[in-house]
C-alpha cells in the first residue's frame, strides 16, 4: 500500500497553522503589560507558522482524504516534531533561549507536558513568552487527550486500548461512538477545568497572569511555572490545596470526569484504576508524612508536613512536576528519594493528560502475575485477567507486558547514553526516567530545585526524543523504525 503523503503533509500544515493561531493568543499578555517586547517575537513566529502551514496545505490538496494506519502513525509521531520546530521559533527570535538544542528541549518539554526546563531565571522572561511556554503545555495536553481517547485506539495502540478492556474488543471511546463528539466533550471539560482553576487561584491571591499560566500547566499536568521557585514562591496553603485538587483531577481518566460531572458517581467509584489511584496517593503520602515528622532536622507542623507531602506525591504521580519543597534531598530521609524515584514510573490514569506507564497497566500486570500462581495449580483452566468486572483480552495483556519491558529497556539504554555525556549515575537515571515518564523534576542534578541547563546539547536532544517516545506511548514512535512499516503491503 502506497502512503498518502498529501493527506499526511496537509495534516502537518494544519498543525502549524493552529500553532500560529495560539501564538497570536499568547501575544495578549505582552500587549497588556508594559515594557514587554516579547509579543513581537510571537507575532513574527505566528506569521511564519501560518505561512509555512498554509503552503503545506496549498500544495497538498487532494480529494483522497482517507487515513490508513500507516498514515496515522506518521501523522501522530512526526506531527509532534513539526509542532516543536514551529513552537521553538519564539524562544530563538526573542533570544530567551538562543541555542537551538535548548529551544527544542524547552518546546518539546512543553508539548509533551513534561515540564523540564533549561531557564535559570524564569521571572526575567517576557510575560508573552511565558504565556506561550505555558500554552505549549495546554496544547499538548489537549492533543494527548484527543489522541489517546479518539485516535490511538483506532490504530490499535495506546492507553485507551486498556481502558477499553471494560468491553470486549477495542472500541474508539467510552463516551460517544463519533470522534468529533468525543473531542467536543473533552474540550468542554478541559477548558472548563482550566477556567475554574483560574478563577479559584485568582480568588486565592494570585495575579491574573499567574493564575492563567498555572491553570494551563496544572490541567495539562505540565508543570511550567512563572516563578523561579515554582508554587513555593507563593507561600500560600490555599493556593497549594487548590492546585493539589486540580492536579489530582487532571490525573483521572477524562471519561470518568465526564461521568462524574453528569452525576454518575458510581461509575467513578467502581472504576478499579481510580480506586487504586486514590488509595495509592493517600498511602504514599502517609509514608512521606511519617518519615518527615520523625525527621528532627525539620520544624514543620503536621499540617504543613502533610500538605507538602501530598503536593509532591500528586505532582510526581500525575507527572505535573510542580514544586513546593524538594523532598528528595531531605537530610536523614534518603528513603524519600527512593520513593519519588519509583513514582517516576507510576504515571496517572489512562485517558488523562498525565504521562508515565499509567496505573491501569500496573493493575493489569499485577493481576496477571498473581493469577500465574493459580494457573500453576490449574494448568488446564482458562483464567483470564478481569478488570472492572470484565475479562481482559489476552492480546491486551501481552501488549501491557511488551510495553513495560520495552519501557524499562529504553530507560536503561537512556541512562547509559546520559552517563556517556558526563553525568553522574544518579543524574543519568533521574534524567532518563523523568524524560521518558514526562514528569519534569527527578533526582540528582535534575532534582525539583534544579533544572536541565547544565546538560550538553546532545543530551538535551536525546532527552527530547525520550520525552516524545514516552508521551506517544512508545509503540507509536518506535514502529517507524521497523523495516516492515515501510514495506508495501
Amino acid at each position: 500500500m502506497k502512503l498518502n503523503w498529501k493527506v499526511i503533509v496537509s495534516f502537518w500544515g494544519a498543525l502549524l497553522m493552529l500553532n500560529g493561531v495560539f501564538m497570536f493568543i499568547a501575544i495578549i499578555p505582552g500587549v497588556l503589560m508594559h515594557n514587554d517586547f516579547g509579543w513581537k517575537a510571537l507575532l513574527i513566529s505566528g506569521v511564519i507558522n501560518i505561512f509555512i502551514g498554509g503552503l503545506m496545505q496549498l500544495f497538498t490538496r487532494t480529494e483522497n482524504k482517507n487515513i490508513a494506519k500507516r498514515e496515522g502513525f506518521l501523522i501522530v509521531s512526526l506531527g509532534w516534531i513539526f509542532l516543536t520546530l514551529g513552537g521553538c521559533i519564539p524562544y530563538i527570535i526573542s533570544s530567551t533561549i538562543p541555542s537551538l538544542p535548548s529551544a527544542i528541549f524547552e518546546t518539546i518539554s512543553g508539548y509533551t507536558t513534561t515540564g523540564a526546563s533549561v531557564l535559570n531565571d524564569i521571572e526575567s522572561v517576557s510575560p508573552a513568552i511565558l504565556t506561550w511556554r505555558s500554552m505549549t503545555h495546554w496544547i499538548g495536553g489537549m492533543g494527548i487527550i484527543v489522541l489517546t481517547v479518539a485516535i490511538l485506539p483506532i490504530l490499535g495502540i495506546g492507553g485507551m486500548q486498556l481502558f477499553a478492556a471494560e468491553a470486549p474488543g477495542v472500541t474508539t471511546d467510552k463516551l460517544h461512538p463519533r470522534i468529533t463528539e468525543t473531542a467536543k466533550r473533552l474540550w468542554f471539560i478541559y477548558v472548563g477545568l482550566t477556567f475554574a482553576e483560574t478563577i479559584l487561584l485568582k480568588l486565592a491571591g494570585m495575579k491574573w497572569f499567574d493564575a492563567i499560566n498555572h491553570s494551563m500547566a496544572t490541567v495539562s499536568t505540565g508543570g511550567f511555572s512563572t516563578k523561579n521557585e515554582s508554587i513555593a514562591a507563593f507561600d500560600s496553603p490555599l493556593i497549594e490545596y487548590i492546585i493539589i485538587f486540580f492536579m489530582f483531577l487532571s490525573g483521572v481518566n477524562f471519561a470518568l470526569t465526564y461521568w462524574g460531572l453528569k452525576g454518575k458517581l458510581d461509575k467513578v467509584y467502581k472504576n478499579q484504576e481510580f480506586r487504586f489511584y486514590f488509595v495509592m496517593t493517600l498511602f504514599i503520602t502517609a509514608i512521606c508524612t511519617v518519615v518527615l515528622m520523625v525527621n528532627s532536622s525539620l520544624d514543620w507542623g503536621f499540617e504543613e508536613t502533610f500538605r507538602k507531602s501530598l503536593f509532591q506525591v500528586i505532582a510526581f504521580i500525575t507527572t505535573t512536576g510542580f514544586v513546593t519543597a524538594d523532598l528528595t534531598n531531605i537530610q536523614g530521609a534518603s528513603v524519600l528519594k527512593v520513593i519519588f524515584f519509583f513514582l517516576l514510573f507510576m504515571g496517572g490514569s489512562a485517558g488523562s493528560t498525565a504521562g508515565g506507564i499509567k496505573i491501569v497497566r500496573h493493575l493489569v500486570i499485577f493481576k496477571n502475575s498473581w493469577l500465574e500462581f493459580k494457573r500453576l495449580l490449574h494448568p488446564s483452566g482458562i483464567i483470564p485477567v478481569r478488570y472492572n468486572g470484565n475479562s481482559v483480552h489476552g492480546r491486551i495483556t501481552f501488549n501491557v507486558m511488551a510495553f513495560i519491558i520495552i519501557y524499562l529497556i529504553i530507560f536503561g539504554f537512556g541512562s547509559i547514553v546520559m552517563s556517556m555525556t558526563g553525568l553522574d549515575f544518579e543524574t543519568s537515571i533521574g534524567a532518563a526516567a523523568t524524560s521518558l515518564g514526562n514528569v519534569g523534576p527527578s533526582i540528582g542534578g535534575v532534582c525539583p530545585t534544579c533544572n536541565f541547563s547544565g546538560i550538553s546539547a546532545f543530551g538535551k536532544l536525546f532527552l527530547s526524543l525520550l520525552m516524545l517516545i514516552g508521551r506517544l506511548e512508545i509503540f507509536t514512535v518506535l514502529i517507524l523504525f521497523t523495516p516492515f512499516f515501510w514495506k508495501r503491503a
